[in-house]
């Protein structure tokens, strides 16, 4: 209709909405307990198989609809701003792809979502500081004990004085296992003074 934008009204009214920036002891947070310290971790949406959210992502990662990610990123951008947490966030990291992997798709998935948060939020976005130096084949059909095994050591970053003492706050599109993240988030703590949130696109459920 009029005035829809890349997800009608209906759709819009469907998607399964997670609320988890409104609980901080959320199903999110709990994948990282025991293993890293974060200060923040919440999902917009539920990804359920051959639902909409699968639709959307599957869209947005493999057939180029770039658009996904701005409406899902400028709508989670309200939500967080409610709860005042763009006080507490410094810069926007998108999770990484490999030189071999961004060449083969063109695009970083999650860039067009971290991005409009990034603008919602008003703080910068930075794809730069980390980067993946180990070219991986995809995550999604390992279990977890391969997922995890794989994951370590294969991110790394370009750290400056600048970004001493930040709060960076990494985005990705589903959030699985937490391997991946748990591995972007160890390799940004190098950093000194850095403090981690995470916010996805979606949360598969299990």
């Amino acid at each position: 209709m009029t005035n829809e934008t890349v997800l009608c009204t209906n759709c819009r009214h469907e998607l399964p909405l997670t609320q988890y920036h409104l609980d901080s002891n959320n199903d999110a947070v709990k994948k990282f307990y025991g293993k890293i310290e974060v200060e923040h971790v919440s999902a917009f949406v539920y990804f359920n198989k051959k639902g909409i959210v699968q639709e959307l992502i599957h869209n947005l990662k493999y057939k180029g609809h770039e658009e996904i990610g701005v409406v899902l990123g400028n709508w989670y951008a309200e939500d967080l701003k409610e709860l005042k947490l763009k006080t507490n966030f410094d810069m926007v990291i998108p999770v990484p792809l490999h030189p071999r992997k961004f060449k083969e798709r063109g695009y970083n998935q999650v860039a067009t979502f971290g991005k409009a948060l990034a603008e919602g939020l008003k703080i910068p976005y930075n794809s730069s500081v980390l980067y993946r130096k180990k070219y991986s084949k995809t995550q999604s059909k390992k279990n977890l004990l391969g997922r995890s095994e794989n994951i370590e050591n294969i991110f790394d970053v370009i750290s400056t004085e600048e970004n001493h003492n930040k709060h960076f706050l990494i985005v990705d599109d589903v959030l699985t296992t937490g391997a991946t993240l748990e591995a972007c988030s160890r390799a940004l703590l190098k950093i000194p003074g850095a403090k981690i949130s995470i916010v996805c696109m979606a949360m598969a459920n299990s």
